[in-house]
């Protein structure tokens, strides 16, 4: 039977569902927000089972976007679904290098991937930063050398690109570092995902 419901109310109703799929189960409270929104994103229910948070990475994530941080991201799909008129009212801006000229030349001629180049323009950026990577490996791969050698103090790294080549261990590259973290482990996740941990981030700050 079709519910009749209106538009403002649709996805309150969503998010009574996926509380009463997920029967009775309880998580933290800062990050049963960043759960439900993926599921409710992707209505993919292994969400509440493999993404992991470093600890206080929600708090984390809070204090700097209340404080005026930057989010740079691997897709412009990403950039797009990230709510910026909030995040234009802390302070901050989405930046996404993938398209650029100059990115897009320096990776072919050093033989990289556009996203391993724009992880250290993001790393230039002399602000904190939320680094929200929903498609590259890559990208994690390079955010976990640039951790290494000292070069980079992420506000938070979302780790959530999806696919088959290199994806579960670059995950577990950032999950064994000593960054700030929220991963879904495995092969599972997109930039849909990743737009979506940020926009549970903001409006927890927004209720």
């Amino acid at each position: 039977m079709i519910e009749n419901i209106k538009p403002m109310d649709i996805e309150k109703r969503s998010f009574e569902i996926i509380t009463e799929m997920l029967g009775g189960r309880i998580f933290p409270p800062e990050e049963e927000p960043v759960i439900k929104r993926a599921i409710h994103t992707t209505a993919d229910f292994d969400y509440a089972d493999n993404l992991v948070f470093s600890k206080n990475a929600v708090k984390k994530g809070l204090s700097a976007l209340k404080a005026g941080c930057d989010i740079v991201t691997d897709t412009q799909m990403a950039k797009a679904g990230i709510n910026k008129s909030i995040l234009e009212k802390l302070g901050g801006r989405v930046h996404c290098f993938m398209s650029d000229a100059d990115v897009a030349e320096e990776a072919k001629m050093r033989g990289v991937t556009r996203a391993y180049v724009s992880m250290e323009r993001g790393a230039k950026i002399e602000k904190p930063c939320i680094f929200a990577i929903g498609n590259a490996p890559t990208a994690l791969i390079r955010l976990r050398e640039l951790l290494d050698a000292g070069e980079i103090e992420p506000a938070l790294i979302i780790g959530v690109p999806v696919g088959f080549v290199n994806v579960v261990e670059s995950k577990e590259l950032i999950i064994s570092s000593n960054a700030p973290y929220i991963v879904a482990r495995g092969q599972k996740g997109g930039s849909n995902v990743a737009a979506a941990i940020v926009n549970a981030l903001l409006y927890q700050i927004m209720r």
